[in-house]
């Protein structure tokens, strides 16, 4: 998805400023998806909606834009620029904190602002997704490792083999079978379970 057709969620409670943006982001190359007055609200249209980018004052009646962020990330991660009326370190500690708020704009929002701030977060949000993309990988490569290396241990000392011996036989029955090696190393956790239970039936 290019930056020009970027889908934008915006939440204001100050009607003006909700006006200013329906007409400003579509003239920088945006759509305006959804144009809201509280925190409720928003969160419902953004769930509903799924836009990429979500603009939100963070005073608003309800929940606050720090909190309708944070409870839309649990969900599904989707990029926050949080506005202001004011600077304060509070605010902006809470809005760096687990709600994905990737600017924090001072009001009243320029147009220059705006144009500068949404490529940024945008890149940024697109940096973040692949590093937690890549964390998952290697936790998941990490898993897999272990798992592997569990079945091999098993069949070593149930079968009386080394460990290239073991090794080689799961990859064969995983071949023969065309399944991958972890579900053959599950397969074999899960009978090495069994026969420990069996073990202690007198």
């Amino acid at each position: 998805m290019t930056e020009q057709t970027l889908r934008i969620a915006v939440a204001d409670d100050d009607r003006d400023t909700r006006e200013y943006l329906a007409e400003v982001l579509p003239r920088l190359g945006y759509e305006v998806v959804t144009t809201v007055a509280d925190g409720q609200t928003l969160t419902n249209r953004v769930l509903a909606l799924r836009p990429d980018l979500v603009i939100s004052d963070i005073m608003m009646p309800g929940k606050d834009g720090i909190e309708v962020a944070q409870e839309i990330n649990r969900e599904q991660p989707i990029p926050f620029i949080l506005l202001s009326g004011h600077h304060d370190d509070d605010l902006l500690t809470r809005a760096t904190q687990g709600a994905n708020a990737m600017a924090y704009l001072i009001k009243p929002v320029t147009e220059a602002d705006l144009k500068a701030a949404i490529p940024l977060v945008m890149k940024q949000f697109k940096t973040m997704r692949g590093l937690l993309d890549e964390t998952a990988t290697l936790r998941q490569a990490i898993e897999d490792r272990k798992l592997i290396e569990r079945a091999k241990g098993i069949l070593m000392k149930r079968l009386r083999l080394d460990e290239d011996d073991a090794f080689r036989r799961m990859r064969q029955l995983a071949s023969s079978q065309n399944r991958k090696l972890t579900e053959i190393s599950r397969q074999i956790s899960s009978a090495e379970e069994i026969f420990q239970r069996l073990e202690t039936i007198h």
